[in-house]
């Protein structure tokens, strides 16, 4: 794999008792690009990136980071190795401040998440750092607010400063738009485009005008297998593609550019 690349898969597949949810996938994800993933429900997206952070072990095919093959390491290692997926620390903690869940993402971090016993005044050299995420994402004056009174879609963007807390190299974001209202949605998308500078994003989602407006490179899925990867002018138009939207989902897809 070349340096340009940060994450290659070949024949990557997922069998469940005779059930292809992943189907020899080829996927090359360049280092700093957005790179979102399509594809109608059912098309192995979520199975894909479960692979791809070992929460499932694949039937066959390689995941190659950054050069090195880790098809077969366990989920703590590759998460070591700076792949954050949203979800996996989106369990913000609903009764701690915006602040103190940044904090505790930091904290997790630096090895120290379990030293819940240290006085608090060593937290505070965290503080800062925390506060710096917050301000990325828009949430700074949110700092002191109990995170379960946030709307969602702020909820959102406290789930992205957890996960700009772990330093990731590659985010792995999963439906980052998804139950959102119009502006929230934009407000978001504007916020991956943000934090995704200096990094790489691979995101799994539906809304076509978020990928659209964001993406450098879209692979789309159909029952496990890639039936396009390019840019988005190329892959909107692909017949293959417009077939598997089927209607106004095409229609969509059509009228998102």
């Amino acid at each position: 794999m070349t340096a340009e690349y940060i994450l290659e898969t070949q024949g990557l597949t997922k069998e469940f008792k005779g059930f292809v949810a992943v189907n020899s996938v080829d996927l090359k994800v360049r280092r700093g690009d957005i790179h979102a993933l399509i594809g109608p429900n059912g098309a192995g997206k979520t199975t894909f990136f479960n692979l791809l952070t070992k929460f499932l072990p694949p039937t066959r095919g390689t995941i190659t980071y950054l050069g090195t093959d880790i098809t077969h390491e366990r989920p703590a290692q590759t998460a070591r190795r700076g792949i954050v997926r949203s979800f996996q620390i989106s369990a913000v903690f609903p009764h701690m401040t915006v602040l103190e869940n940044v904090r505790t993402a930091l904290q997790r971090n630096l090895g120290t998440s379990f030293h819940f016993w240290k006085p608090q005044s060593s937290l505070h050299v965290l503080h800062e750092r925390a506060r710096q995420l917050l301000a990325e994402v828009g949430l700074r004056e949110f700092e002191d607010e109990l995170t379960v009174n946030l709307p969602y879609g702020r909820k959102r963007a406290l789930e992205l400063a957890t996960t700009l807390a772990l330093e990731p190299e590659l985010m792995l974001l999963d439906e980052p738009t998804q139950g959102m209202g119009h502006e929230d949605v934009s407000r978001v998308t504007q916020l991956i485009k943000k934090v995704s500078v200096g990094r790489t994003v691979l995101m799994v989602e539906h809304n076509m005008n978020v990928v659209s407006s964001i993406a450098d490179r879209i692979t789309v899925l159909q029952r496990g297998t890639v039936i396009a990867d390019g840019p988005y002018a190329e892959v909107s138009r692909n017949p293959q593609v417009i077939e598997a939207y089927m209607g106004t989902e095409a229609a969509e897809l059509q009228g998102a550019h």
